[in-house]
C-alpha cells in the first residue's frame, strides 16, 4: 500500500509491514503514518492495559491523564523518522507508595526522559564512539539520523565504563595530553590487548592507588620510568616487574648514537686524508670547497647556540649550582641541561649538528667530477644530466658545489664520510640484513675507530641476549662492556643496575609491552580525531569503549 493513502487507522497488513520494519514497536499500535516533507512521522500508543509502577512495582489500570511524546526513531529509506507516541499516565494502587503518579513506558520504545527510541540511541552511539562530535554528526546527518555534536558527545559520556576484571598480566607505559608538557598513563591487560582504564597523570602516587584499588596482577609490564617502578612496588609489591624489551634496545640505541657522535671525527679524519691526498691535483678549488662547507657548518645557528649555552651551564656549574637551579636561570629543559653538564667539552655538544645531513648531490659527485674534467663546464647541463639520472635536488646545489672549479680542473672525487646516523644503523642492525656496500662501510669504519669497533662488538652482544631472552649472560656482558673506554655505554650500563631485577626479567621472560605501544598509537589517533581537545573524561570513554 502507497504511504500517501495511509491517512487513518493502519490495517492489519499495513502494521504487518511495520512491524518487520520497524520491530521495536511491537508493543504498540501503530495508528497512521504519513509523510511531512522529508520527514516520516508515526502516530502511535501503547499496547497494553495496564502498566508497572516504577516505585513499588505493582500494576495500576487507572489512568490519571493523557499526553504526547516526541520520538526520533532510526531512518527508513535515508528519511529521518518521528514517532509520536500518545502516552497514559496512571494512579499508582499503593497508598503508601511514593510514587502517586507515574507515565507508562513501552518496551523497546522509550526509556524515562529520553527522545530516542533505543536503535537510534544505539546507532548515534556506535558513530559518536567512532567519530566523535562534529565528525560523527556530519555522518549521522547523510544516514538520516539527526543530531549534533553536543549531543553526540552526550551519548559517550553516558555510557557506563567497562566492568572491572581481574588483570593478571598488566601494561604500563605513559602518553602525552601535550607532547613535553602533560602526560597520562595507560594501563592494558596484555593477555587481551585491550584497555583497562586511563589514569591523568603519571605519577608513582597515582599508579599505586588504582593497583591497591584492583588487586590481582601478577606480572606488570613498563618501561623504564622510575615513578612506573616507584608505583609498581608500592601498589603491587608481590607483582612481578618486567622492562620492555623495545624500551631497553631504544635507550641503548640513543647511547650507541652519542658514542659514534663524539668518535665521529676518526672517520671524519680519514676521508679528510683521502680528500686532501686527491685534491693535490687541483689543491687550490678543493680546499676551497671544503673549507666552505666546514665554515658553513660551525657558523650554523644550532652550533653557535649550543657553544653558548654549553658555556653558560658549565659556568654556573662551577659556581656550584645544580641541574635543577641551572634550568630555572637558563629556561633550558632537563635533558638539555643534563646533557650540558655532564659533557667534558664543547665539541661533544655539537659533533652530531657538524656532521650534517647527507646531501642529495653525494651520489653525482663522481659523474660531476668526470664530466667536468672531460670538458662539459656548463653547469646547467651538468644539473640536466644529473636530473636524468635520479637527482631530486636544486640548480643552486649544483652550481654552489661545482662554482670553485671554474677555470679549473676539478680534482677527483672522494665518497662522502657516513653520516652518525648511517654509523648508528649499521651497528645497530643485524649483520646478515647489511648488504655488500653497508658491511664493507662498516667494517672500514671498525677500523678506523677502535671505540666504535668495540661499540660495535657490545651492541651485537647485547642484541643476541636480547632477541634470545639469555638473561643469564647479562652479567658477564655487563662485565666486558664496563671493562672499555665508553663513557656512554657506561651511562646505559647505570641505568640497567639500577632497575636490575625488571631488566634481567625483560630479557629472561616472554612479555612484553608490544600491545600498549600499539593502544597509544590508537590514543595519538584518538586524538588528533578530536583535533587535540578532548578533555581527559571523554579521552578516557573513547579509548576504553571505541
Amino acid at each position: 500500500m502507497p504511504l500517501s493513502q495511509v491517512s487513518s487507522c493502519l490495517s492489519d497488513p499495513v502494521s504487518a509491514v511495520l512491524g518487520v520494519l520497524l520491530p521495536h514497536l511491537a508493543a504498540a499500535v501503530v495508528e497512521k503514518a504519513e509523510l511531512a516533507g522529508a520527514r516520516l512521522c508515526i502516530w502511535a500508543r501503547g499496547r497494553e492495559e495496564q502498566a508497572s509502577c516504577p516505585g513499588c512495582g505493582r500494576f495500576s489500570v487507572r489512568v490519571h491523564s493523557r499526553y504526547q511524546r516526541r520520538l526520533a526513531d532510526a531512518a527508513i529509506g535515508g528519511r529521518p523518522v518521528l514517532i509520536r507516541l500518545r502516552v497514559r499516565r496512571f494512579f499508582c494502587p499503593a497508598p503508601d507508595c511514593p510514587v502517586i503518579t507515574f507515565a507508562e513506558q513501552v518496551e523497546g520504545l522509550t526509556v524515562r526522559y529520553g527522545r530516542r527510541t533505543p536503535p537510534l540511541a544505539q546507532m548515534l552511539t556506535a558513530v559518536a564512539l567512532a567519530l566523535a562530535g562534529r565528525a560523527g554528526a556530519r555522518l549521522a546527518c547523510l544516514l538520516g539520523l539527526l543530531a549534533g555534536r553536543s549531543g553526540m558527545l552526550r551519548l559517550i559520556m553516558a555510557l557506563p565504563d567497562p566492568q572491572d576484571r581481574p588483570v593478571r598480566v598488566l601494561g604500563v607505559d605513559d602518553f602525552a595530553f601535550r607532547r613535553g608538557h602533560t602526560y597520562g598513563t595507560l594501563l592494558i591487560d596484555i593477555d587481551t590487548g585491550k584497555p583497562v582504564d586511563l589514569l591523568p597523570d603519571r605519577e608513582a602516587d597515582t599508579l599505586a592507588a588504582w593497583l591497591r584499588a584492583h588487586p590481582g596482577a601478577e606480572v606488570i609490564c613498563r618501561d623504564r620510568a622510575g615513578a612506573f617502578a616507584e608505583g609498581a612496588r608500592a601498589g603491587a609489591p608481590a607483582a612481578i616487574q618486567v622492562a620492555d624489551r623495545w624500551h631497553l634496545w631504544h635507550n641503548l640505541a640513543g647511547h650507541a648514537e652519542k658514542t659514534v657522535a663524539v668518535h665521529h671525527r676518526c672517520v671524519r679524519d680519514h676521508y679528510a686524508a683521502l680528500e686532501q691526498a686527491a685534491a693535490q691535483q687541483a689543491p687550490e678549488p678543493g680546499q676551497l670547497a671544503a673549507q666552505a662547507a666546514a665554515d658553513h657548518a660551525e657558523n650554523r645557528t644550532r652550533v653557535v647556540r649550543a657553544r653558548k649555552r654549553y658555556q653558560q651551564v658549565q659556568a654556573l656549574k662551577d659556581q656550584g649550582k645544580s641541574v635543577t637551579a641551572i634550568m630555572r636561570e637558563l629556561g633550558l629543559a632537563p635533558g638539555t641541561v643534563r646533557r650540558y653538564y655532564r659533557a667534558a667539552s664543547a665539541d661533544e655538544v655539537v659533533a652530531g649538528a657538524l656532521t650534517g645531513w647527507p646531501s642529495k648531490l653525494d651520489d653525482y659527485q663522481p659523474f660531476l667530477h668526470q664530466r667536468w674534467n672531460s670538458g662539459c663546464t656548463n653547469i646547467s647541463q651538468l644539473h640536466r644530466e644529473i636530473t636524468a639520472r635520479g637527482y631530486r635536488g636544486s640548480y643552486a646545489t649544483v652550481h654552489a658545489y661545482l662554482r670553485p672549479f671554474k677555470g679549473q680542473a676539478a680534482p677527483p672525487a672522494v665518497p662522502a664520510p657516513p653520516k652518525v646516523r648511517h654509523i648508528t644503523s649499521w651497528i645497530l642492525r643485524d649483520p646478515a640484513s647489511l648488504d655488500d656496500d653497508e658491511q664493507a662501510s662498516l667494517t672500514s669504519v671498525r677500523a678506523q675507530c677502535p671505540h666504535l669497533d668495540a661499540l660495535a662488538g657490545h651492541v651485537t652482544e647485547f642484541a643476541k641476549i636480547l632477541t634470545g631472552r639469555r638473561g643469564e649472560h647479562l652479567d658477564a656482558w655487563i662485565a666486558r662492556a664496563s671493562a672499555g673506554d665508553q663513557p656512554d655505554l657506561r651511562s646505559f650500563i647505570t641505568g640497567l643496575k639500577r632497575d636490575y631485577q625488571a631488566v634481567l626479567n625483560g630479557l629472561t621472560l616472554p612479555y612484553s609491552s608490544g600491545k600498549v605501544e600499539g593502544n597509544v598509537n590508537r590514543i595519538k589517533m584518538l586524538k588528533r580525531q578530536m583535533y587535540g581537545r578532548a578533555g581527559f573524561d571523554l579521552l578516557r570513554k573513547r579509548t576504553l569503549l571505541a
